[in-house]
């Protein structure tokens, strides 16, 4: 398990196994070799875009807070625990910075 440090330095990456699309205020995410299916709010799904095209998940955390309006260290919080919880359901790597 990750700890918010690792998280906060790492790259996030959807890998090539994952696809997700977004229908209404729902986004579903696909893990094409478990076959499982999740579902994102319109925030996670802000901030797995952000993130994923951010250098690292740090550099993504300005981003977010000024998008979303709200406290940087609870965007920290959130970031932290939706990428553990999307590195938990393999939707997601976490990497070095030069990955």
């Amino acid at each position: 398990m990750s700890t918010g440090a690792d998280i906060l330095h790492s790259r996030l990456k959807v890998p090539d196994h994952v696809v997700y699309r977004t229908f209404g205020d729902e986004t579903v995410v696909v893990n094409l070799r478990s076959g499982k299916y999740h579902g994102l709010n319109p925030t996670a799904k802000q901030m797995l875009e952000v993130l994923s095209s951010s250098a690292t998940v740090e550099d993504g955390i300005g981003d977010l807070t000024r998008e979303l309006g709200v406290d940087e260290q609870r965007i920290r919080s959130d970031v932290a625990m939706l990428c553990q919880a999307l590195v938990e359901r393999g939707l997601v790597e976490l990497g070095g910075a030069d990955d």
